[in-house]
C-alpha cells in the first residue's frame, strides 16, 4: 500500500516535518511493509522558510530584525537552491503570533517592521524574486511596519510618524513612497496567501483573525475601523482599492500593503509553494494521504492544507484522512472538501500546555489506531469480496 503522508506544521509546536516523522512511526508500526512517502508541506506559516530551502537544496541565513513587539530577534531569510536567485521571507519568522508573550498579545501595537528589514536583507542577497509566505502571524497593521522599514513613510495630520502597530493606523493621514528602497523597482515580489482572507467588512481580517491574535471585542472593532480608513487613505494616495481584494486581508493586512505600496503581487499560496514539494508527482499511484494540522474548524475549508489536500485528491479518487490536535466549531465542513474521516490526537482531557508537551506520542499513537481502522475496514472488503 502506497500512503503519502502531507502535513502542516502543528502551530507553536512541531513543524512539518517532525509531525511528517510521527505519522510515518505510527502507519508503519500497523502496516510495517506500507510504501510511505513523508511529504512535509509549508502554507506560509511556520517553517515555511526551512522547508523550502530543504526541498531545494538551499540554505537559511541567519540574521537580526525586529520583533512583533520591537524587540531584536533572530532570524531566517531562506536562499532557495536553482538558477534563479529566489528569497523566501517567512512572515512568522519576523512577526509571528508564537514571537508575542501570551501577556502582550496586542493586535493594535504588535508590528510588522521586522518583515520589511528581511526584504532589505533579501534585497542586499541580490536576488531577482522574493516570495513572501504567509500564516500565523500576531500582526493587524496592515504592512505599515514593514513599509517604513523600506523607506516608506506613513504620516499624520501634523507630518508625523503614525504608531506602531495596527492602532497607528486611525491616525493615518497620508503615505509617501518618495523614499521607498529604489532596488524593490528591479525584484519581482510575490506573496503566497490565503486569497480568501479580506482586508474590510465582517469577514475581514479583524473580526475573523484579531481575537486569536490578543483583540478584545473592543479592539477588534477598533482594528476593524482602523484598516477601513487605511483602506480609504490607500485608495486616495495610490489609487488602489484594496477593502475586498483576494488575499489583502492576508497575515493582518500583509497582503494589502505589500500589493498597493511595493507593487507585490498576491497568489494562492498553494499555487506559489506546492510545485516546490513535488505533491502532484508524488500522488500518482497513491492508495491513502494523510494529512495534518493542529487544529481542524470551519476556517480549515478557508484555504488550509487539509482541505486543499482534499480537493486535489478528490479529483484522483484518493481517500484523505486528516488528523489534528483539537476539533472545533463546524469540522465536519471539510467532508466537502475530499477529507473522508478527521482524528484528535488527543487521548484525555489535559491543559494546553500538557497537550503540546505530548503531542509527537500522540501523534504517533493516533496514526497507528488509525491506519490498523484502515486495515480492518480492507479485510472487512476482502471478507466480503470473498464471499462473492
Amino acid at each position: 500500500m502506497r500512503i503519502v503522508i502531507a502535513p502542516s506544521g502543528f502551530k507553536e509546536n512541531l513543524d512539518a516535518e517532525n509531525v511528517a516523522s510521527a505519522i510515518a512511526q505510527g502507519v508503519l508500526r500497523a502496516c510495517p511493509d506500507a510504501d510511505v512517502i513523508e511529504l512535509p508541506l509549508a502554507d506560509g506559516g511556520e517553517g515555511t522558510a526551512h522547508t523550502m530551502a530543504r526541498m531545494t537544496g538551499g540554505s537559511v541565513k541567519n540574521v537580526r530584525v525586529t520583533g512583533p513587539v520591537g524587540e531584536r530577534i533572530d532570524a531566517g531569510l531562506a536562499l532557495l537552491g536553482g538558477e534563479e536567485p529566489v528569497a523566501v521571507v517567512e512572515i512568522a519568522m519576523a512577526a509571528g503570533l508564537k514571537l508575542v508573550p501570551r501577556e502582550q498579545r496586542d493586535p493594535c501595537r504588535t508590528t510588522t517592521r521586522g518583515v520589511g528589514e528581511l526584504i532589505a536583507l533579501a534585497l542586499d542577497a541580490g536576488v531577482s524574486r522574493i516570495l513572501v509566505g504567509c500564516g500565523d502571524s500576531g500582526v493587524n497593521d496592515g504592512g505599515a511596519g514593514l513599509v517604513r522599514a523600506l523607506g516608506g513613510k506613513l504620516l499624520d495630520a501634523d507630518g508625523a510618524e503614525i504608531a506602531e502597530g495596527g492602532m497607528g493606523l486611525k491616525h493615518l493621514d497620508r503615505i509617501d513612497l518618495s523614499d521607498l528602497d529604489p532596488r524593490l523597482q528591479g525584484v519581482e515580489i510575490e506573496v503566497a496567501c490565503n486569497m480568501k482572507n479580506l482586508l474590510c467588512g465582517e469577514n475581514g481580517v479583524a473580526r475573523i483573525f484579531g481575537p486569536q491574535k490578543g483583540a478584545s471585542p473592543d479592539d477588534v472593532e477598533y482594528l476593524a475601523a482602523a484598516l477601513d480608513h487605511y483602506a480609504d487613505v490607500i485608495e486616495r494616495d495610490l489609487g488602489i482599492d484594496v477593502r475586498s481584494m483576494p488575499g489583502g486581508g492576508a497575515s493582518g493586512g500583509i497582503g494589502a500593503g505589500l500589493h498597493a505600496m511595493l507593487g507585490a503581487k498576491l497568489s494562492s499560496r498553494f499555487d506559489v509553494l506546492l510545485p516546490y514539494f513535488g505533491l502532484d508527482e508524488a500522488l500518482a499511484g497513491t492508495d491513502l494521504i494523510i494529512t495534518a494540522e493542529g487544529g481542524i474548524d470551519f476556517k480549515t475549508a478557508r484555504g488550509k492544507i487539509p482541505a486543499e489536500i482534499g480537493d486535489r485528491a478528490r479529483l484522483l479518487d484518493i481517500p484523505v484522512i486528516a488528523l489534528a490536535g483539537t476539533i472545533g466549531e463546524r469540522a465536519e465542513v471539510v467532508h466537502e472538501h475530499g477529507v473522508s474521516a478527521f482524528f484528535s490526537t488527543v487521548h484525555a482531557p489535559e491543559t494546553l500546555e500538557e497537550a503540546m508537551s505530548i503531542a509527537e506520542s500522540e501523534l504517533v499513537q493516533c496514526a497507528e489506531n488509525v491506519m490498523r481502522t484502515v486495515l480492518a475496514g480492507i479485510a472487512i472488503a476482502d471478507k466480503r469480496a470473498a464471499a462473492r
